[in-house]
C-alpha cells in the first residue's frame, strides 16, 4: 500500500485510479468477457499473468514461485508486468478489448470492487481449499459469501525502534499509548524526533493512522465516535508536543524510513517491506514490536497489506480451471514458506507461523501483529475509498490545526 509506496508495501492504491474505478460502478458488468472472449493467449496449455511486480528484486522473486507452479501445473507462463498505479487501467483496457489474464494479482482493497463487477471468478467454482488461511485476507478477497482470490504472504505495520538511543535513555519499547508518548518525549533531541509516521493526504496516511483508530475501538462505519477522535488527538499531541515534526503531513513510508535511517526518528510507524534497508546499514541496531495499544490488554488491530491472485472470468472454462490450480498452487504451503522468507512478507496460513518465526525472527512482531489484521474492505467493501479519503483528509485538518479531532472528520464528511 509500496507509495507513495512500491507493490506489496502497503496501501498501493493510488488517487488516480479512483476515476476508472468510478467507471465500474457505472458499468456493473465491464470486467465480464462476453462472448468467450480471448485471453492474451489462445494456447489451451499457456497461462497468461497480469501483476505489478515489475521492480526488482520482487519480480525475480515472484517470477521464480510463479515458474515452478507452472512446471506443477504443468502449463507454460507468459507474464506481463506494470507499474501498480497503473494496473487498474490495465485491466479496464484488457476488458474492453476482451484480452483479460488468465490469472490476474489484484492489490488486496481493490479485489471486492472487481469482483462486484461479474468480472472474476469465485474459487469455489473450482474447489480450490481455503481453509487455514487468516481471516482478515479471507474477508478482504471475498464478496458476496464468496472467495475470489487467494494470497501467499500479507504485510502490516508495526513499531520499529533505534535500540542504541531507547539503550542510552533507558527506555524499554513502548507497548501503550501513554509509554509512546512517554518515550517519544524523552527520546527528542536535538535534531532527533520521537517518533516519527506518516499523516500524509493519501491513503498511506489514512492506512497508517489504522491501527491506533482499530485497536481504541473505532470503527470506518462511524468516523466521527468518540473512539476515533481519540486516536487522532493522540497523533495531534505528539506533533504539537514536538515530539513529532510537523512534517508527518507531507511524509510517506519511504520518506519515514528516511528519516529514521538518518537517526532523524528513534522510532517509526513503518512496514516490514524496509527491513532489508534497515539491515544493510551495519551502524543501524533496530528491533520492532507490534503497534502500541491505548490500554494495557488490548489486542493491537492492523491493517493487511498485499496482493491477491485471482481467476478472471475469460469465457474459456478449461483455461479457467487451470488458473484456478495456478492460484491454489502459489498459495501452498512451500510458496508460502519460501516467498515470505525472501520478501520479508508473513504467510497468510496461520499455522505457519511458529516456523516462519524460527527462520526470520526479526518479523516475529509482524506476523504476531497478521494473526489479528483486519481487511481495509471488511466493514465497507467498495466504499472503502470514501473512507479512506474521509480520514487522511480530517488528519490533515486536525495536524494543521483548521480542525480538533472531536471536529475534523464531520468537517472532512462536509468536504
Amino acid at each position: 500500500m509500496r507509495s507513495t509506496v512500491t507493490s506489496t508495501r502497503g496501501p498501493i492504491r493510488r488517487q488516480h485510479v479512483l476515476g476508472s474505478l468510478a467507471i465500474l460502478a457505472i458499468t456493473p458488468f465491464a470486467l465480464t468477457a462476453c462472448g468467450g472472449g480471448a485471453a492474451t493467449s489462445g494456447d489451451p496449455d499457456t497461462l497468461t499473468i497480469l501483476d505489478y511486480y515489475n521492480n526488482e528484486p520482487d519480480k525475480t522473486l515472484v517470477g521464480d514461485a510463479l515458474d515452478l507452479c507452472a512446471d506443477e501445473v504443468g502449463v507454460a507462463i507468459k507474464r506481463e508486468t506494470v507499474p501498480g498505479k497503473d494496473l487498474i487501467q490495465k485491466v479496464l483496457q484488457q476488458s474492453s478489448s476482451k484480452t483479460l489474464p488468465d490469472v490476474l494479482m489484484l492489490d488486496n482493497p481493490d479485489v471486492q470492487e472487481i469482483a462486484a463487477t461479474g468480472g472474476l471468478s469465485p474459487l469455489s467454482d473450482y474447489d480450490v481449499d481455503t481453509s487455514g488461511f487468516a481471516q482478515g485476507i479471507l474477508d478482504a478477497a471475498s464478496y458476496e459469501g464468496e472467495v475470489f482470490g487467494l494470497a501467499p504472504t500479507v504485510n502490516t505495520l508495526g513499531l520499529f525502534y533505534n535500540e542504541d538511543l531507547l539503550a542510552a535513555k533507558g527506555i524499554t519499547p513502548p507497548t501503550t499509548w501513554d509509554e509512546l508518548k512517554t518515550a517519544a518525549a524523552a527520546l527528542t533531541e536535538g535534531d532527533t524526533y520521537g517518533l516519527a509516521f506518516s499523516s500524509i493526504a493519501t491513503y498511506e496516511g489514512s492506512w497508517q493512522f489504522l491501527p491506533f483508530m482499530w485497536t481504541n475501538g473505532g470503527d470506518e462505519t462511524d468516523l466521527t465516535s468518540p473512539e476515533v477522535a481519540e486516536a487522532l488527538q493522540l497523533q495531534v499531541d505528539l506533533v504539537d508536543s514536538g515530539s513529532a515534526s510537523k512534517s508527518v503531513i507531507n511524509w510517506s513510508q519511504a520518506d519515514v524510513n528516511d528519516q529514521f535511517m538518518a537517526g532523524k526518528a528513534a522510532m517509526m510507524i513503518n512496514g516490514p517491506w524496509q527491513i532489508p534497508a534497515l539491515s544493510a546499514d551495519a551502524d543501524l541496531n533496530y528491533g520492532s514490536v507490534q503497534v502500541p495499544v491505548n490500554e494495557a490488554g488490548q489486542t493491537p488491530v492492523a491493517p493487511l497489506g498485499g496482493e491477491v491472485w485471482t481467476v478472471p472470468v475469460t469465457g474459456d472454462d478449461a483455461k479457467q480451471a487451470k488458473a484456478a490450480e495456478f492460484v491454489e498452487c502459489i498459495s501452498s504451503d512451500e510458496n508460502q514458506l519460501a516467498l515470505a522468507e525472501a520478501r520479508f512478507t508473513v504467510p497468510t496460513k496461520t499455522a505457519l507461523a511458529e516456523q516462519y518465526v524460527e527462520k526470520v525472527p526479526e518479523m516475529a512482531a509482524f506476523t504476531e501483529q497478521v494473526a489479528n489484521a483486519r481487511s481495509r474492505t471488511g466493514e465497507l467493501g467498495e466504499q472503502w475509498p470514501e473512507a479512506a479519503t474521509e480520514i487522511y483528509t480530517a488528519i490533515q485538518l486536525a495536524l494543521t490545526g483548521q480542525a480538533t479531532p472531536d471536529e475534523a472528520f464531520d468537517q472532512a464528511a462536509a468536504g
